[in-house]
């Protein structure tokens, strides 16, 4: 068997011993883990990284600045080098299976028809970011439109930031990027967040954030509101038809772990200020036999680092598990 891919059959016959749903930062830092332990294993990859709009990724030891589609072709290299497998696609259902002795793995359908089986299977299929209904913002996110002081902080430093306050998070970072630049302002949008209370008014003002108090319409570019790769923002008109300028806008996503396809094995998921994650123990343990997290869609919070880091993690206590299957 090519180590890049399986024979053209609709099944394949090998039971791999770890099936990893998703190739971001997570899925391919546990492959390697368990490819050096000898495991067979496959990672299927939808191709749809989060942090795709990003120039580069941060705050990453030894590979700062890195584009993401760089770092990602390096860690499939790196699967690969030592004999995983990583196949283009998605799974489209997977179920338990059962034979005469109880549980026997899991059988996963590619969204092509693919049927793969595996023995543990490891969730790494990260989150998607659902930003407020305001037109003009999606086509700005990543690059001029941004969330994180740790991700893109540095490269936004001294510029004009406007904080859309848009979710329970948004007075916390806005009280971070005062850190970055001197020119922060607050939109405390009611139309499409909480408001402000009178105490995080306070926390604003000892940062010296200016907070102005009115509804968000729409985000426009210098080129007069036709966005593109290319297009500068100019900043966020008000429903008042006042043109509040700034260069860079930070605004909190709900952010929503890729769960769908993993719920019918009993996965269950959790809510908290910032979104739905699936959750999981200390290692990434789901709490369901077999079934492992780790990455975005078990933790909203963390960064390309914490996310490998997570894999790494839960592939070492998988692959544990593996062995004591066999005592």
């Amino acid at each position: 068997m090519n180590q890049n891919q399986y024979p053209e059959a609709s099944r394949n016959p090998e039971t791999l011993d770890v099936l990893i749903a998703g190739g971001g930062a997570a899925g391919l830092a546990a492959a390697v883990t368990l490819a050096r332990s000898r495991r067979s294993l496959a990672v299927v990859d939808g191709g749809q990284p989060r942090n795709a709009p990003a120039e580069g990724v941060h705050a990453l030891l030894g590979r700062e600045g890195i584009s993401p589609s760089e770092l990602l072709a390096a860690g499939r290299r790196e699967v690969t080098g030592y004999g995983g497998v990583v196949l283009d696609g998605e799974i489209a259902a997977v179920r338990r299976l059962e034979d005469g002795g109880g549980d026997a793995g899991f059988e996963a359908t590619l969204n092509d028809g693919r049927v793969l089986t595996a023995r543990q299977l490891l969730i790494a299929t990260g989150l998607i970011d659902e930003l407020p209904p305001i037109p003009g913002l999606a086509e700005h996110w990543g690059r001029s439109v941004i969330h994180c002081p740790y991700c893109h902080g540095w490269e936004v430093r001294d510029r004009s930031i406007l904080v859309l306050g848009t979710s329970a998070n948004s007075v916390h970072q806005a009280l971070l990027f005062s850190q970055l630049s001197a020119d922060v302002r607050f939109l405390a949008d009611t139309a499409h967040g909480p408001g402000l209370e009178a105490g995080q008014a306070r926390q604003l003002a000892a940062r010296g954030v200016e907070v102005i108090t009115e509804a968000a319409a729409v985000v426009e570019s210098e080129n007069g509101g036709s966005l593109n790769d290319e297009a500068r923002l100019a900043g966020v008109r008000l429903v008042s038809g006042e043109l509040l300028p700034a260069e860079v806008i930070v605004v909190a996503p709900r952010m929503l772990a890729r769960t769908e396809v993993f719920e019918g094995l009993g996965v269950k998921t959790e809510e908290n200020p910032m979104g739905r994650f699936i959750s999981v123990d200390a290692a990434g343990w789901t709490g369901v036999p077999g079934v492992w997290a780790a990455g975005n869609v078990a933790d909203l919070s963390a960064q390309v680092g914490a996310a490998a880091a997570a894999g790494t993690l839960a592939a070492a206590r998988l692959n544990a598990e593996l062995v004591m299957e066999r005592l």
